[in-house]
């Protein structure tokens, strides 16, 4: 009898392998550090490297103004202050000691030294709030080392720049016209007056103008042949008491 041959077990055959899903999240983080780990540490080391050099500079940077600061303080007469100004050139400070030996100079009546010096101090003070006061103290400098044409012009810069604060321009304007009263010129005092008013005419500077003009006549105008004579204003009355005017720049 033959047997019949055993019918294959569906369940012994050869099942097929299928991959497992093996990349996981942390599988992958492991991976990435594991390619990337090295440059992670290097820019980490950059990075505080970079921190401890900034702070670093940073402590130096205000060592080195702190000193600056403290050498300034100590600089009391004017080759003190050259000398500071030279070797801290372009620094905020060396435009003060610039400055500084400007108004000395001036005050002192050497106006071409004032000049001078207040035109090293406006370049490194240009975007100060200082520089508009440099100005006007270059331009009475010039006014009052002979250089009339160029004071006044510079003068009349000022009095109509309307970025300039109010206070400068109309001491600008003033000094125009206390430069004309000097000069007997009453068109140009009513004139530089005027433009003062326009500017403020409730300052300091507008009382003193306005005297100016009551004490500078216009002068007068000789008539055409046979037409009437123009009559002069006469000047206001000045007021009665010891009235003293201190006029920038003047005695």
């Amino acid at each position: 009898m033959i047997t019949p041959a055993t019918p294959p077990n569906p369940k012994s055959a050869a099942t097929p392998v299928v991959p497992h899903p093996v990349d996981s999240f942390a599988e992958k983080l492991h991976q990435f550090w594991q390619r990337n780990s090295s440059a992670f540490l290097i820019g980490c080391i950059l990075v505080l490297v970079g921190i401890f050099a900034r702070g670093g500079y940073d402590y130096y940077a205000r060592q080195r103004e702190d000193g600056i600061k403290r050498e300034f303080a100590l600089a009391s007469t004017p080759d003190q202050l050259k000398a500071f100004a030279a070797a801290h050139e372009g620094h905020v400070l060396a435009g003060v000691a610039w400055l500084t030996l400007a108004d000395d100079a001036f005050k002192a009546g050497n106006y071409a030294e004032a000049m001078a010096d207040y035109d090293k101090a406006l370049p490194v003070l240009k975007d100060n709030p200082l520089a508009g006061r440099i100005k006007l103290g270059a331009a009475m400098a010039r006014l009052l080392s002979g250089q009339a044409a160029e004071g006044e012009s510079a003068l009349n810069q000022i009095a109509d720049d309307t970025n300039q604060l109010k206070g400068l321009r109309v001491e600008a304007a003033y000094q125009l016209a206390s430069h004309a009263a000097d000069a007997g010129k009453g068109e140009d005092v009513q004139k530089y007056t005027a433009k003062l008013m326009q500017i403020d005419g409730t300052s300091v500077w507008a009382q003193r103008a306005m005297m100016l003009r009551a004490n500078t006549p216009v002068a007068a105008v000789a008539p055409a042949a046979g037409s009437a004579p123009v009559p002069t204003a006469t000047p206001a009355a000045a007021p009665a008491g010891d009235i003293s005017i201190k006029i920038p720049g003047k005695n």
